[in-house]
């Protein structure tokens, strides 16, 4: 049951996945836009409840959250092989151009302040207030679940840390359970996930396993494999919230010991910038320079690249499968189910806190950019047109902007 799947189905997600890997750009909340207009809206994989209930899921999990997600769908739709051909599929895009770039690829150059690289957060914009504003229909159409939305927003604006996305999510939980009912028997909102309860506990006691064991092995072993396997997989178990929060960490971990400079490092920074898909993908760029380093050239550089990348994804793979068929069984109890409407009301407001910060507070400076992001709204909404679609053209009409 575990390696059931259809190869379809796996080749169906690989492809979906490998779509959007190529062109989510604007930070984990954009992906997020992304997938719902991919898998909720466009193939009914899933409905709205079931995807929101995975957002909340992986906000609890430490690791990628927009990843964790993919990781997630690829899993329902294909069993164990899907969820790997999602992950690959969504980060092999942007982990190829770092490599690229940790080859010697410098000639962008600095592109903080490119045209392009704005429409792109334009488009992002525009992609994540579609998303929230369909949402929003679904999962807070009364009064009550409204209202904790836009608590749970001006929260997250009040105290933006990762820790606060757990404590929103904990007490509108309690506020759902005592306050709200449960809108039915629940039966309908069990998703199936190939594993079932025993590979979870065997995936969990692995990553606990993981944990501890890695930096005992690193006081033992003298090995920079070893080194490299600790320092990211530790990273990518303990960090919440993603994306730029991982980035402090990661740094603390390869400049000290003489891994990277410091220069390179931040040469890096600006080059993730740049890129579609998740952010983790920096750890192949800073594999891909360290392993070059430690063997004195660069022609299998690249090994260190992929080696890193897989670390710091390995507990994300670990938790997800370990977690979901939990998380799934308990949505069978009444108060559960209340807790979620709440949970679900509390995410939108979420996302919606993160429409403006930093979604609207690094894309929009000019009234241009504001037209640019009502453009590619009317082009999603009204017009229906593909994301990734509008993606580019927001990306030329930024340019066209700095021009002229």
């Amino acid at each position: 049951m575990w390696l059931h799947f259809s190869r379809r189905s796996v080749f169906e997600v690989f492809i979906v996945f490998l779509r959007l890997g190529l062109t989510s750009f604007g930070g984990p909340v954009a992906h997020l836009g992304y997938f719902r207009d991919e898998v909720v809206e466009r193939r009914k994989w899933l409905d709205e409840r079931a995807y929101a209930d995975l957002i909340a899921l992986c906000q609890f999990l430490p690791g990628p959250a927009s990843s964790q997600v993919g990781i997630a769908l690829g899993l329902k739709r294909a069993g164990l092989l899907g969820a790997l051909a999602a992950w690959i599929g969504f980060t092999i895009p942007s982990a190829v151009v770092l490599i690229l770039f940790a080859y010697g690829i410098t000639a962008i150059g600095d592109v903080s302040n490119a045209g392009w690289l704005n429409g792109l957060k334009i488009a992002a914009f525009a992609v994540v207030a579609v998303a929230i504003l369909g949402m929003s229909r679904n999962l807070c159409p009364d009064r009550p679940r409204a209202t904790m939305a836009i608590v749970a927003a001006i929260a997250m604006l009040t105290w933006p840390t990762a820790i606060a996305q757990v404590v929103i999510i904990i007490i509108a939980g309690i506020v759902g359970w005592r306050l709200l009912s449960a809108d039915h028997d629940g039966s309908e909102m069990l998703q199936q996930y190939p594993g079932g309860r025993v590979l979870a506990v065997i995936c969990l006691s692995l990553f606990v396993l993981l944990l501890i064991g890695l930096p005992l092995l690193r006081q033992t072993v003298t090995n920079e494999f070893v080194q490299v396997f600790d320092s990211f997989f530790r990273v990518g178990s303990l960090v919440f919230g993603g994306g730029h929060v991982v980035l402090p960490l990661l740094q603390s971990e390869v400049v000290p010991p003489g891994w990277l400079t410091n220069e390179q490092f931040i040469a890096g920074y600006g080059a993730a910038q740049a890129v579609p898909g998740p952010l983790f993908t920096f750890s192949a760029y800073l594999g891909t320079i360290f392993h070059g380093h430690l063997n004195t050239g660069t022609a299998n550089a690249w090994i260190g690249g992929l080696f890193a990348l897989g670390a710091i994804y390995l507990p994300s793979f670990l938790l997800v499968i370990g977690v979901v068929p939990f998380w799934d069984q308990l949505r069978r109890y009444g108060a559960f189910r209340k807790a979620t409407r709440g949970i679900n009301a509390a995410v939108v407001g979420l996302l919606l806190a993160a429409l403006y910060n930093p979604v609207w507070t690094s894309a929009m400076h000019t009234r241009e950019d504001f037209g640019l992001a009502l453009a590619a709204v009317a082009l999603l909404v009204l017009w229906k047109w593909p994301p990734w679609l509008v993606v580019v053209l927001a990306a030329l009409g930024g340019q066209l902007i700095a021009v002229f």
